[in-house]
């Protein structure tokens, strides 16, 4: 068996993510869990390198013996996508693969709250979107690049490491750049996607300060941002963003996020009742209310602001879990967990 047919199984069984250890069969994940493919052999070592190395291409494979880690996107015969992490464990290789769908989502495949399609359809500002790692904030961006693309004219800039959904213009012209081979960093492209012309950038991670800083700054001069963070809340992810800045500079963050600042959606994966995942989402929009809270340096303001903010359209996650379980998409044992792994901010 070889590497794309393990890919095609993957798709087929409609997992997340493929996992490939050196020594053991491959592994799916499915709804969240992670199983066996059923009557794969163990990888030995040897075989496994072979087919990693059968993705790469030369340049890949020398970056890849020298730094250890790598992310690449692939895609296999019949068209489906994949973003790959290859990395060394134990002086073996391993591989993980999350498979991309090739349906670009519309923000009702993913009940986006409608409270995020008009904060989409803003021409300025600075949209997150954050939560843990594989809880669908690709989607959730992808979602609202295909929305303003299917509704008015705009020069849309993504920044991936990798590209991950493949736009096709409609209204929109949409550039997508990734790391590595169209760009060197994040920094460097942040610094002069001015020059072209963009009216929305899409920024694939917040990852240090001067990513940030400058991701602050072109939403600050008159363009649409979207961006993602791994925090689980509104609090939290302001916190995050002030923190990475020395302190003379902190008061001068607030002050910046205060005015620019149009959204936070923090989202998490649940199981749902009748199979498959859904997202719950906590909703924060930048109102006058929330702005003075940010200026002032009372985070844990927040989560109340936004308890008692429901006409504007917030929510929290807790109320949002309390809403599936209403409406009998997740079970209460499931809400209940995740409202004790939830941080305690």
């Amino acid at each position: 068996m070889d590497i794309n047919s393990l890919f095609e199984i993957a798709v087929k069984k409609s997992a997340s993510d493929l996992h490939l250890v050196a020594e053991r069969r491959p592994i799916l994940r499915i709804d969240g869990a992670l199983e066996e493919i059923p009557k794969a052999e163990v990888l030995p070592r040897a075989t496994l390198e072979k087919m990693v190395y059968s993705i790469l291409t030369p340049n890949q494979k020398e970056k890849f013996i020298a730094e250890r880690e790598l992310d690449l996107s692939y895609e296999i015969q019949d068209g489906s996508r994949f973003r790959v992490n290859v990395f060394w464990e134990m002086d073996n290789i391993g591989l993980v693969a999350r498979i991309i769908s090739s349906k670009i989502p519309k923000m009702e495949d993913i009940a986006m709250p409608q409270v995020v399609y008009e904060m989409t359809r803003a021409r300025q500002g600075l949209i997150l979107v954050t939560g843990p790692t594989g809880c669908g904030k690709s989607t959730s961006l992808a979602a609202m690049i295909n929305l303003i693309n299917s509704e008015r004219t705009a020069n849309i800039v993504t920044l991936e490491d990798p590209v991950e959904f493949l736009f096709k213009s409609e209204k929109s012209i949409i550039v997508q750049r990734q790391l590595g081979s169209d760009m060197l960093s994040f920094q460097a492209a942040l610094k002069h996607v001015l020059r072209q012309d963009p009216d929305v950038i899409m920024v694939g991670e917040m990852r240090d300060l001067e990513t940030i800083a400058a991701t602050i700054t072109l939403a600050e001069t008159g363009h649409l941002v979207l961006a993602t963070l791994h925090t689980h809340n509104a609090g939290q992810t302001i916190d995050r963003i002030v923190d990475v800045f020395p302190p003379f500079q902190q008061n001068q963050v607030r002050l910046q996020l205060s005015m620019s600042l149009n959204g936070i959606v923090s989202q998490q994966l649940l199981p749902k009742s009748d199979g498959g995942r859904i997202a719950a989402r906590e909703i924060l929009i930048n109102t006058p209310a929330i702005a003075n809270i940010i200026r002032e340096n009372k985070i844990p303001q927040i989560k109340t602001a936004i308890q008692t903010s429901k006409n504007d359209g917030m929510i929290t996650l807790e109320q949002d879990l309390d809403r599936l379980v209403e409406d009998k998409l997740v079970t209460e044992e499931v809400a209940e967990y995740y409202l004790q792994t939830l941080p305690k901010v």
